[in-house]
């Protein structure tokens, strides 16, 4: 029997976890993830995703604020770990926890490329081709340990974020599982470093849009599907964003077409189709009825 301390958090993490504990061969003795988090207006105080699970499977869960927290390296210790396994975990792992056992972490890109806390959404950001999931075995640095395996994934061209992120848990999840049972078979592959790419962590400012390039606009629409969402200057919101071409010349913001399925807007270079607006504390409204409201027509300007 296996035996693995898993680390993790969001959804990404759990379906990860899932795998680990539906799996014959493998035990997984301890879960550490982090603390519940207000959520939401009220503020209520939530589990996260691999913690609801834990529970359902009656695991043993840890929720540090820090992995040096009294008595969490003594815990994980006694789960007696053939391996450490973390994937969104959210903190870096300290040398004396790794010293434990080989930590294997799941990282949601091509590494070397987009090390750091936002991979997925930058890969949909810059239109990738590709992407895929990262068995690195961990050490000090920010993701920048030796290969164990990868995973590749072609990214449709209208996937967004929570398609992509439910893609990428299937491949993290089918390739730890290879991973952890070939492991002693694996010959690690140290980074370039030298190729390396690193991505900040997102922040409700980067939805903000202008209208100089439809197919930016596009990208930013699908990397922050559901959170920060994209918006304009005034903070309206743009939802049910579709890429009209690439490459035609227009007045930024011009209504070029109105129809009950959407407002087409033309931006500096290429046009996007735009099916709700939502307003600054509104409730999101159709484009048509939205550009109606405000005496809009064909040839005038969103702005």
């Amino acid at each position: 029997m296996i035996k693995v301390v898993f680390m993790g958090t969001p959804q990404y993490a759990r379906e990860i976890l899932a795998k680990l504990l539906d799996e014959s061969g493998i035990e997984v003795t301890l879960v550490l993830t982090q603390p519940d988090r207000p959520v939401g207006r009220k503020k209520i105080l939530t589990p996260s995703e691999v913690k609801l699970l834990s529970l359902k499977y009656k695991k043993n869960i840890l929720q540090p604020a820090k992995l040096t927290d009294e008595g969490v390296y003594e815990a994980i210790v006694k789960a007696e770990p053939d391996y450490i396994i973390v994937a969104a975990f959210g903190q870096i792992l300290p040398k004396q926890i790794l010293d434990i056992a080989p930590s294997i972490n799941l990282h949601a890109s091509i590494l070397p490329k987009y090390r750091g806390a936002s991979p997925v959404q930058h890969a949909l950001l810059n239109g990738d081709e590709f992407t895929g999931v990262t068995a690195m075995l961990m050490n000090e640095g920010l993701d920048s340990g030796a290969i164990l395996g990868y995973r590749f994934f072609k990214i449709p061209e209208n996937m967004v974020l929570p398609e992509l992120m439910e893609q990428l848990s299937i491949d993290a999840s089918l390739l730890i599982i290879e991973t952890v049972k070939r492991f002693k078979e694996i010959n690690p592959i140290e980074q370039i470093d030298a190729n390396s790419t690193h991505c900040k962590k997102i922040k409700r400012a980067d939805g903000e849009v202008n209208l100089k390039s439809a197919i930016d606009i596009y990208n930013r629409y699908r990397a922050f599907y559901g959170w920060p969402t994209i918006f304009l200057e005034d903070g309206t919101k743009l939802f049910g964003v579709e890429l009209i071409d690439k490459d035609s010349q227009n007045r930024a913001g011009e209504i070029l077409q109105i129809t009950k399925r959407g407002v087409v807007i033309g931006c500096e270079v290429g046009a996007i189709k735009i099916k709700q607006f939502q307003p600054p504390s509104k409730k999101p409204i159709d484009a048509k009825a939205y550009c109606v409201a405000r005496g809009l027509k064909v040839g005038d300007s969103l702005l």
